[in-house]
């Protein structure tokens, strides 16, 4: 199953500038100058951070590959990330400001108009991440309408949350309301493989909660946010999101090493996270949700449908490149049905369409920088050197930022992508003959998020099933592993997250429960029964949202 030496190297087709789908052209560089801060559109006039895309473009069919240059944004200073802060600071107000102080059905308003504003600015926004990101046109659209989605299922989550908190309760002749309040000033950063959709699972529920957000946008995916700017200031009181951008370790620890910042919503690495946190005085009084790093494997036992395992494992560790934090990074495949899996995968592999985002039916796109690519081929060599092979043909071609998905077989402990985070198209296969062997791998492992198991034998699943759910936060049965539905919860253990993530769950993750408590005494029932008849109290009050 060895790579034939003649089959190394794939035509990779670069896109052509003037053969390019009209809708998708980007006709003017964006050079953005705006940022959002205390509701109205700020103008930097200092140092850019240039734009590059991932996608090489030839100007005629014999002309070399150059990367496209998309635009700028500004790379503001410390000295404008405080005064952000200080924005928002303002806006919150120690909880008193217009905001925190807003009543639910008034804040949903807010986001209500935000999402319809949103909307009508979906076709740059999906273009935007084609060209910054690199995925495909479908994949893109489907991210912002998903995001519409969830926007729309947190205010419904909302609206039932309200309901149960309008009851007031009596217990040991104690009367009280419980609420949910929110935790202050939030600093939302989002990934480049989901800028917009995980950005907003962290942004929209921080908000709606009634909280202040500085929203710091990825690296990757900065651009698409552009469009936002207006529509975050026509729907929301000044103060009450503000945009940072520049460089991390300059503005967000700036703005960290004030001790101001309650919240820190991060979604990316754990070196990062951690040294956002080292830098705040008191991290005691940081409430943290944060998506992190996860190497989820596959078991596929030796009685699985090995049709439904080469599908699964497929669409799991190669959707958007293998970019995904729950992609399969790792698959343990039984001895007695390796070969014939790995036959089938690469043979399914040949079939995919490695193009650019703008291909109908395309399905590996470019990785967002060369960089990446070098990474890819590091781990490779360093598999073999510990007896890996290429199984499948043209594994392990590149051309610029273009990498051919490559299956490496067999894969032991001793090389980097056996505990390494590839982050790619590489798919790593460790044969095993006991099922102590992967157990081992996933309790030993730094990581819990998810893991998906292949077979048929309900005794062996049983136990396999019962073994992993102390381990990982998701157990997946003869399927890749995801995210969705979004109303069930997204966590993981060890290194892999802080807090849970889902429609609901996100909703509490960004406040606090909160209650007004009384004796049951007639002085005390007279006082609520009227603070509550009268609207007196934003907090104490028995409103249903219908």
């Amino acid at each position: 199953m060895n790579q034939n030496k003649d089959d190394i190297n794939f035509n990779f087709k670069f896109p052509i500038i003037n053969k390019i789908p009209a809708k998708f052209v980007l006709k003017d560089r964006i050079d953005q100058t705006e940022y959002l801060c205390n509701g109205e559109l700020q103008s930097w006039t200092k140092d850019k951070i240039t734009v590059l895309s991932p996608i090489f473009c030839c100007k005629n069919e014999d002309s070399i590959p150059e990367q496209i240059i998309l635009g700028s944004y500004p790379s503001l200073d410390e000295e404008e990330a405080l005064k952000i802060l200080d924005s928002s600071i303002n806006a919150y107000n120690n909880g008193n400001g217009a905001w925190p102080s807003m009543k639910v059905e008034d804040r949903i308003k807010c986001v209500e108009k935000f999402v319809y504003l949103m909307q009508d600015n979906k076709d740059e926004i999906v273009n935007l991440l084609m060209w910054e990101i690199a995925k495909s046109h479908i994949d893109s659209e489907k991210e912002f309408d998903r995001t519409v989605k969830y926007i729309i299922d947190t205010i419904d989550a909302l609206k039932t949350l309200d309901r149960n908190s309008s009851k007031f309760l009596k217990e040991e002749s104690i009367i009280a309301q419980i609420r949910r309040s929110p935790l202050g000033i939030v600093l939302c950063m989002g990934p480049f493989n989901y800028p917009l959709n995980e950005t907003f699972t962290t942004l929209i529920p921080a908000l709606i909660m009634g909280n202040v957000v500085i929203f710091k946008p990825p690296k990757h995916g900065i651009l698409l946010f552009r469009p936002l700017l207006k529509a975050f200031k026509e729907a929301f009181p000044p103060g009450v999101i503000n945009t940072l951008y520049g460089r991390g370790r300059t503005v967000a620890s700036a703005l960290m090493a004030t001790g101001k910042i309650n919240c820190l919503a991060f979604i990316g690495t754990s070196k990062a996270a951690d040294s956002l946190q080292k830098t705040h005085p008191m991290p005691h009084r940081l409430r943290m949700i944060l998506g992190l790093e996860a190497k989820n494997p596959a078991i596929v036992l030796s009685h699985a449908d090995i049709t439904v395992a080469v599908k699964e494992c497929l669409l799991g560790a190669l959707s958007f490149n293998g970019q995904r934090c729950t992609a399969l990074k790792i698959l343990f495949v039984h001895s007695e049905i390796v070969n014939d899996f790995l036959k089938k995968l690469s043979d399914e592999i040949e079939k995919l369409k490695i193009n650019s985002p703008f291909e109908d039916d395309v399905f590996i796109t470019p990785m967002p920088t060369e960089d990446r690519v070098k990474y890819f081929l590091e781990l490779i060599e360093d598999a073999k050197m510990f007896g890996a092979k290429v199984i499948n043909k043209f594994g392990g071609s590149y051309n610029k930022t273009y990498f051919y998905p490559t299956i490496l077989y067999p894969v032991n402990k001793k090389a980097r992508i056996y505990h390494e985070e590839q982050f790619g198209p590489i798919i790593p296969v460790v044969p095993f003959s006991d099922i102590d062997e992967p157990l081992k791998y996933i309790t030993e492992s730094n990581y819990g998020q998810q893991a998906s198991i292949f077979g048929s034998d309900p005794d062996e699943m049983a136990k396999i099933i019962d073994a992993l759910v102390n381990q990982v936060c998701r157990v997946n049965l003869n399927s890749q592993c995801q995210r969705g539905p979004d109303i069930f919860p997204f966590t993981g253990r060890k290194d892999s997250a802080v807090g849970t993530l889902s429609v609901s769950d996100a909703l509490r993750s960004f406040s606090i429960r909160t209650l007004v408590a009384a004796k049951s005494s007639d002085l005390n029932k007279h006082l609520i029964t009227k603070i509550v008849k009268e609207n007196k109290s934003q907090f104490l009050s028995r409103d249903f949202i219908l």
